[in-house]
């Protein structure tokens, strides 16, 4: 028992240094663009949705408007996103693509798909991480 006490054997350490070398991988690759990992986040949700109100993007990504609110400004002053309040409610504020991402989008996706694939995970792999990720995250979820 008191070798499962032992740091190297602890499933949060061992999530916790894998997520520390994806921020390594993903800040490497995106360095050239000019972007974050988190603003990589909102570019990919803004591909996927097109437009997103603040509060959507938040329960997307499950981030507070705290986290948001500041990134989406630095986005929006680098050309990246725009923002704009709903003109049929007030309470809503629209973000969407500026060009720039729209023209970026193939480049960056290039760049991080060839960083993924020099750590030699092969899409069985991949795919197989993926399922069991997802299921690990709903177990901590719907923990009570």
């Amino acid at each position: 028992m008191e070798d499962f006490l032992t740091l190297e054997n602890q499933l949060c350490f061992t999530i916790y240094q894998t997520a520390s070398e994806f921020n390594k991988l993903y800040t490497e690759a995106l360095q050239p663009f000019g972007i974050t990992y988190p603003q990589y986040l909102v570019l990919l949700a803004l591909w996927e949705h097109k437009a997103v109100t603040v509060k959507e993007l938040g329960e997307i990504l499950n981030l507070g408007t705290g986290t948001l609110t500041p990134m989406i400004k630095r986005m929006e002053a680098n050309g990246w996103v725009k923002k704009e309040r709903s003109t049929t409610d007030e309470r809503n504020v629209w973000i969407t693509l500026q060009p720039k991402a729209v023209e970026q989008k193939q480049a960056i996706t290039e760049k991080i798909t060839k960083e993924v694939q020099s750590c030699h995970i092969g899409l069985e792999e991949y795919q197989l991480l993926m399922k069991q990720l997802d299921s690990l995250r709903q177990k901590l979820k719907t923990r009570k």
